[in-house]
């Protein structure tokens, strides 16, 4: 008996999946764990198995569509099996309410179509958009139509007009057209009189990046915390311990360890909002922005306080990796307690970030600046990072985000204490 195959949910965020290929096509044979598509989710494109054995005889979503969760993804059933009835049956539950009489006048039915018959894969590059009034470009010999501004502009710069491109009606040459090819010519510019643009679709990474940053922004209450770090006796600490050849370790790497050193000291920071409780946990996995080309993914260091500088920096390189190929796994992005933004490779000082639920602290970490600072009564060389920590005021109050911040300044200004 045929059997509706639905879109998986295969990340605790997707709300929608998009075909990024498939391996069947209709009329195909489809055995029980072979690969029948892959599915770009919100966070990384997956590979989706069947579950059961028979022959693909409808695809409900082409390559590079999306569909809704628990959608019609493909129809499995045997040889010459009829689906009609199953798909009206799946229409008519998925149907919305009747509309009034006023709401339906004149409004044809909508055809449902079974999408029978071999995927093809949806364009994805960026469509161009002209503008409403492109630049007039004239034909060799063609009596030229310019304002007497540009025309004394044209005559002293020395600029034939009939090379110049008009942009005013008709192709009138004005004088912002003039000044624009000065520039570009002596720039080597194409000349551009006219705005512009093209336009993308938004990729599931960037819509639930937008739905769960806009939740966290505007739901809960967020304080920021800054601190500056000296930072001289952890530059000598990794220039010492890299100086051994062992293996390399980064500043992004001591900021890891120390903030879940300093996790387990305040376990209020080390916490989740739920709603109608708060959970404090007694583990500490850290989650570590990672960019990539469509978005931010946050892999999890997990139990981060018990591993060493090396450790840590080996599994972040390794899910930077994956990240941009587009290869982590749910397992890789799941149960972060605590979050860290570091945008300090940037050049950045200083940045405030938006908490990732249900976390309820992120870290910003800016980056190292040489800068003169006061010691024992002395101006001397310095080297300053600056820390802002975004707190969930529901669960996280300034005296608790205070008393994490202490600790972890404390940690990164004697780095020897993380090794005890």
């Amino acid at each position: 008996m045929a059997e509706i195959v639905r879109m998986p949910k295969l990340s605790d965020t997707m709300t929608e999946g998009v075909v990024a290929a498939w391996h069947k096509n209709v009329g195909d044979v489809v055995e029980s764990g072979e690969l029948l598509a892959e599915i770009e989710t919100d966070k990384a494109t997956m590979e989706f198995e069947s579950f059961q054995d028979g022959v693909l005889l409808h695809i409900g979503v082409q390559t590079g569509d999306a569909a809704p969760v628990d959608g019609v993804l493909c129809i499995l059933g045997k040889k010459g099996e009829n689906i009609k009835k199953l798909l009206a049956d799946e229409a008519k539950t998925n149907a919305p309410s009747a509309p009034s009489a006023s709401e339906s006048n004149d409004k044809p039915p909508v055809a449902i179509s079974s999408n029978e018959g071999t995927p093809q894969k949806s364009p994805a590059s960026p469509v161009p958009v002209a503008p409403a009034s492109a630049p007039v470009y004239r034909a060799p010999n063609t009596r030229v139509i310019a304002s007497p501004l540009a025309k004394k502009l044209a005559d002293k710069l020395g600029l034939s007009l009939d090379r110049i491109p008009g942009s005013g009606e008709g192709g009138r040459v004005v004088k912002s057209d003039v000044e624009n090819f000065k520039m570009a010519s002596a720039s080597g510019m194409p000349v551009i009189s006219q705005e512009r643009f093209s336009e993308v679709g938004v990729s599931q990474m960037r819509k639930t990046i937008a739905r769960r940053l806009a939740e966290s922004k505007f739901s809960a209450p967020h304080f920021y915390l800054s601190v500056s770090i000296d930072m001289s006796n952890a530059i000598q600490a990794r220039n010492a311990i890299n100086a051994q050849g062992l293996y390399k370790i980064s500043f992004n790497d001591m900021v890891v360890k120390s903030a879940a050193v300093s996790l387990r000291k305040n376990p209020a920071v080390n916490s989740s909002w739920l709603e109608d409780k708060i959970r404090y946990n007694e583990h500490v996995n850290i989650g570590v922005a990672v960019a990539v080309e469509d978005g931010l993914l946050v892999p999890v260091v997990r139990f981060a306080d018990s591993k060493s500088f090396a450790t840590i920096g080996e599994e972040v390189r390794e899910f930077a990796g994956k990240a941009k190929d587009k290869t982590l796994q749910p397992s890789d992005w799941e149960g972060s307690t605590f979050t860290i933004s570091n945008l300090g490779m940037f050049g950045i000082e200083s940045f405030t970030a938006i908490i990732n639920p249900p976390d309820a602290c992120i870290l910003a970490i800016g980056g190292i600046s040489d800068v003169p600072v006061v010691k024992n009564g002395e101006v001397i060389p310095g080297h300053v990072m600056k820390v802002t920590l975004s707190c969930d005021h529901r669960g996280v109050d300034g005296a608790t985000g205070a008393a994490f911040l202490k600790d972890f300044k404390n940690l990164l200004e004697n780095p020897v204490l993380m090794l005890v």
